[in-house]
């Protein structure tokens, strides 16, 4: 396995303009050792859709000064960019054709789509991909597990085609075994009873352990997104997806019955337990072949007890993930990903 990072992780240094794309790769190469993998997001790091000739010169020049590799360029295809119509499938398959061209002129090995990308805009690119010999990944995130939809379907059309340049970008939230606890500190910061967060996370242990005080409900075809917007819709209207009526009512007893005068925002930090994909890491080790990165996610840093100048995010097991594809002979980029500055957006810069 190799190491890198992706520059997602330096979003707000990068809105804040204390580091500038060069700053970052050379942040890369010189401070982490034994990492020169680098992960873009097209849109945050080039000046889209084109960055011209002269960039791509000074872009290539980058990678042999500071020794680093590009692997991964993640795409997003905002489908809502155009005032009169949401783009159609056709014309969000030759965005990606373009992005995977611009890619190819970057040197990256590998295209990483959203995990709410159609599959249909996929395989409309593939030969496309198929050409330039880059391979297509699609993320796999929280909530969504390996054995859902988004997994399973990418794994009939490689057997279908044959093709070997269509896969998968597990993120390692995937492994999430808790809420974060930078997560559970904004939250109390915003008004939630500790009760709440405690309960956060002893519901996350039993739903772990298959033990859930209520019916089990498959959210694997949902974005964290949308879980969070249709419990919103139960608190608000008290109505929602069938699928979900029963987990969601489950999540308000067992709150009711942890928290004392609960609200509607202690329910919502109880209802972060129902995010966890609660994915078995043997599922990965099977899937390994079909791998095409690894994002490294993790949220926060805190110390290991006991062990000096080391560091570890205790709400994912990390561990479980690495003997994966290590056991799965992963030969591959996991590149780091840091997620959790949107936490601490609410404090000040010494924060």
């Amino acid at each position: 396995m190799k190491l890198g990072v992706s520059l997602y992780s330096y979003q707000q240094s990068r809105f804040l303009k204390e580091m500038t794309l060069e700053d970052e790769i050379r942040e890369v190469s010189e401070n982490l050792k034994g990492a020169d993998g680098i992960e873009i997001v097209d849109e945050m790091s080039l000046r889209y859709p084109d960055p011209g000739d002269a960039f791509v010169v000074k872009w290539h020049g980058w990678m042999k000064k500071y020794g680093t590799v590009p692997v991964t360029m993640d795409v997003s295809m905002d489908v809502l960019q155009f005032r009169d119509h949401v783009m159609s499938i056709e014309e969000v398959a030759n965005r990606l054709r373009h992005d995977l061209s611009l890619a190819k002129r970057l040197g990256f090995q590998n295209v990483r789509v959203l995990s709410v990308c159609p599959l249909e805009v996929m395989l409309a690119a593939l030969p496309h991909a198929e050409s330039l010999d880059i391979r297509l990944g699609k993320e796999i995130h929280q909530p969504m597990p390996l054995d859902g939809k988004q997994v399973t379907e990418i794994l009939e059309a490689i057997d279908r085609t044959g093709t070997k340049h269509l896969g998968i970008v597990p993120d390692f939230g995937i492994f999430q075994i808790r809420p974060s606890e930078a997560l559970l500190d904004w939250f109390q910061r915003k008004g939630a009873k500790a009760e709440a967060c405690t309960a956060s996370v002893e519901l996350a242990e039993l739903l772990g352990k298959g033990k859930a005080p209520f019916g089990f409900v498959d959210m694997s075809h949902v974005t964290a997104g949308k879980l969070r917007s249709a419990f919103k819709r139960l608190l608000t209207i008290g109505t929602c997806e069938p699928a979900f009526v029963d987990a969601f009512n489950g999540v308000k007893l067992y709150t009711d019955q942890q928290v004392p005068s609960a609200t509607d925002f202690d329910y919502t930090v109880v209802a972060e337990a129902l995010m966890l994909s609660n994915t078995p890491p043997d599922l990965l080790r099977q899937l390994t072949p079909h791998v095409v990165s690894v994002h490294a996610k993790f949220y926060n840093m805190s110390a290991i007890p006991g062990r000096l100048g080391e560091y570890q995010d205790i709400s994912i097991d990390y561990e479980a993930a690495i003997a994966a594809l290590k056991a799965g002979h992963y030969e591959g980029y996991i590149n780091t990903e840091y997620e959790g500055q949107r936490l601490y957006q609410d404090r000040g810069r010494e924060y």
